[in-house]
Parts: structure tokens; C-alpha cells; sequence
């Protein structure tokens, strides 16, 4: 396994991170159990093999994981550094802090955690409860206390709003964020939080299992080196020199063994086929027939139609060769499929009236209506 300086928190953190929300679970008489069978030796060949940083949650896994991440830990505990997360939704009160985190602690089975996030976190709430409730001081007080050893947080907002949360001091060691060959978004953010020493780990390296689709991207990228798009996926993450670690959910054997591989890697990416990759990624993009930026300037849609999203299938399989995956997203539509905020991904393109709202708004000057009308065909026949 490979290791890569933690930001300035004097740890040494594994390439590959192993995330424990996508544990193989059953169901029995109407409640969820982790297969601790499959589970447990899962995460102990992980540790036999060299990752020592696993991350859980409190809602993971129907509230499980935590509970059997500790068990599998208990007598492996100084071997490795186990990362939480603090939901702000059950800290009503700056008191509840304190409780949530005990009871995190109970469930995990441990006297402490290595890094402890505020789950989810943006500007908004910094300024509308973290601030108000203190829980800042919080922190710190678990920290002094020996509760906490680092203070984290995990981000999926605006990433012009990562500088703002890192300026309201210095308590913050590390952040998990998302970043993938797909979504690109936080690659400033993560340059300035390298610069400022604080340590990167990047969840969704394999865009929540979108990219370990079949495709031809790898060819399309690295020519006759054709690893497997998940592979691929991965190594691109680490291929930057600014991610300290890369997260994967990892739910069966194979799984893992398929990205310790990549964890193995002395160099998963040159820096030469790192920024090809890059450019290439926004070439293939720029020059197809639908160039849709995704910059949204056409929301809303008066009739919900979340045009970006469903271009953006479009061009998963027309440009980047990712027709499974860009079936799968074609059919969030069709379906109703919702994001994780639980709001509805999109109207179907049947719902358009062709205001032509959209197209003023356009800075691609893109025929919206004409092409939506298209996309929908495509998607019908493939």
C-alpha cells in the first residue's frame, strides 16, 4: 500500500480509504442488519493489506456501520484511523453536540475518533447553527478532552463557499469532498486546501459507481494502457498530487481487491497522463455536437425540467463512450428518481411547452427545445 502525507496533522494516511456506507446488508422481518459474515473479514483484509483510514457515519448502513466498523476494529484499534460524522439535523441545542458524539462513540466502541466531521457542511451552515450554537468550542473542548484527535468535515456545497467555512479558524485538519474524472468542481478548492495544509480526501472517486459502468473512456484517455474505468477512475483521483486519500465505498471482496490494485500503485498517474486526462476530458466535451457546460443558466424550468441534467446523459454516452451510464441517468428521469436533498432530479421532456425561456438565458445559444426533443429519442431507442 501507498502512503501520502496527511496535511500538517503528522499522520501518514493510506492511498486508498476504505468507506463504510455500502456494507453488504439483508433485510429480515422489515429491518436492515449488516452481513457481518462478508463485512468483517472485508474490512480486516483491508487493514492485513494496508488501509488504515475508514469512514462511517452515523446514518450509514440504516445506522449499522458504526456499530460493526468498531467490533471489526477492536482489537486492530491502534492500527488504524477511524472517521465519523457528527449529523447537524440531531444538534438542536449546543448540549446535543455532546450527546450525539458520545453516542458515536458508544457505538463505535472506542474511547476516540481520529477525525471527526460536521456532516455535510456548507456556508449556510456555519452561519445558521454552527456559529449560533458554538459548536466550534465544542469541538475543541473534545479535542482538548482527548475525545477527538482531528476535526473534520465533509462538503458537498458551492466550492466557492470552501474558503469561507476554512476562515472561521483553524480547527479543521482534513475535509472529504467529492472529486471524479466527471465533476471536476472542487479541483480549485483542492489546491487551496493543500496549500493551507489541510489533508484531502476525496469521496465518489468512482462517481458513486457511475464510472465503473462499461465504457470506452480508458481507451479514449490512455490509448493501449486500457485499464477498466473504475481503475481508471481511481487513478485519475490520485493522479492528483494535492488528494491525500481516495475513499471508496467498497460493498464485496472483489471490490476491494480490485482497488487495492490501484492503492498498491507507486505512481497510479503520471503527472504527463494527469493533465492529458484533464484535457482531454474537456476536449471531447467542447467539440461534441451538444456542448451543454452544465453552468445552469437556464434554471429553473418553469415546468421542472432539469435540462443540464439530462444533456449531461447525453453526453456521457454520445462523447465520453459511457452509454450505460448515461442510460442509468437518462432513466432518473423517466423514473423520478430524486438527489440526495430528496428533491426530484427531473420533469420529463414530454412536460416542455416550448416557452423558450431557457434558450434566452443560453450562453451556448443551444436549441434546447430541439435538442431535448432529440436526447429523448436517442435515449428511447438504445
Amino acid at each position: 500500500m501507498q502512503y501520502r502525507k496527511f496535511g500538517k496533522t503528522g499522520k501518514i494516511i493510506s492511498a486508498l480509504g476504505f468507506g463504510c456506507m455500502r456494507l453488504p446488508e439483508f433485510e429480515k422481518d422489515g429491518k436492515w442488519y449488516i452481513d457481518e459474515e462478508k463485512t468483517i473479514p472485508m474490512l480486516h483484509k483491508a487493514v492485513e493489506n494496508g488501509v488504515n483510514y475508514f469512514d462511517s457515519a452515523y446514518f450509514y448502513c440504516h445506522e449499522n456501520s458504526q456499530r460493526v466498523l468498531g467490533k471489526a476494529m477492536k482489537n486492530m484499534r491502534e492500527k488504524v484511523m477511524i472517521a465519523t460524522k457528527q449529523p447537524l439535523d440531531r444538534v438542536k441545542e449546543t448540549a446535543d453536540y455532546r450527546k450525539v458524539l458520545e453516542t458515536q462513540l458508544k457505538a463505535l466502541d472506542t474511547s476516540y475518533i481520529d477525525f471527526y466531521h460536521f456532516h455535510g457542511i456548507g456556508k449556510g451552515s456555519i452561519d445558521e447553527k454552527i456559529k449560533p450554537l458554538k459548536l466550534m468550542k465544542e469541538a475543541q473542548k473534545a479535542i482538548d478532552e482527548g475525545l477527538i484527535k482531528h476535526m473534520s468535515f465533509s462538503f458537498h456545497g458551492n466550492p466557492k463557499d470552501m474558503q469561507y467555512i476554512i476562515e472561521q479558524g483553524e480547527i479543521f485538519s482534513s475535509v472529504l469532498l467529492q472529486y471524479n474524472l466527471l465533476d471536476r468542481s472542487n479541483e480549485d478548492a483542492i489546491a487551496y486546501l493543500a496549500e493551507k495544509g489541510i489533508g484531502v480526501v476525496v469521496m465518489g472517486p468512482v462517481a458513486g459507481g457511475r464510472l465503473a459502468a462499461p465504457s470506452s473512456l480508458a481507451d479514449k484517455l490512455l490509448g493501449d494502457k486500457n485499464p477498466e474505468t473504475a481503475e481508471l477512475a481511481i487513478r485519475f483521483v490520485l493522479g492528483n498530487p494535492n488528494v491525500s486519500c481516495a475513499l471508496s465505498g467498497m460493498g464485496s471482496m472483489k471490490m476491494l481487491e480490485q482497488n487495492l490494485k490501484v492503492g498498491n500503485m507507486e505512481t497510479p498517474m503520471t503527472a504527463d497522463d494527469f493533465e492529458k486526462a484533464k484535457q482531454l476530458m474537456a476536449d471531447l466535451k467542447k467539440f461534441s455536437d451538444l456542448y451543454c457546460t452544465g453552468c445552469d443558466y437556464c434554471k429553473p424550468c418553469p415546468q421542472g425540467i432539469n435540462i443540464s441534467h439530462i444533456f449531461n446523459a447525453f453526453t456521457h454516452h454520445n462523447v465520453y463512450g459511457m452509454t450505460t451510464l448515461g442510460k442509468n441517468m437518462y432513466k432518473e428521469v423517466t423514473e423520478g428518481k430524486k438527489d440526495w436533498h430528496g428533491n426530484l432530479i427531473s420533469e420529463l421532456v414530454s412536460k416542455c411547452v416550448e416557452c423558450g425561456e431557457c434558450e434566452t438565458k443560453c450562453p451556448q445559444n443551444i436549441k434546447i427545445i430541439e435538442k431535448l426533443k432529440e436526447v429523448d429519442k436517442i435515449f428511447a431507442g438504445l
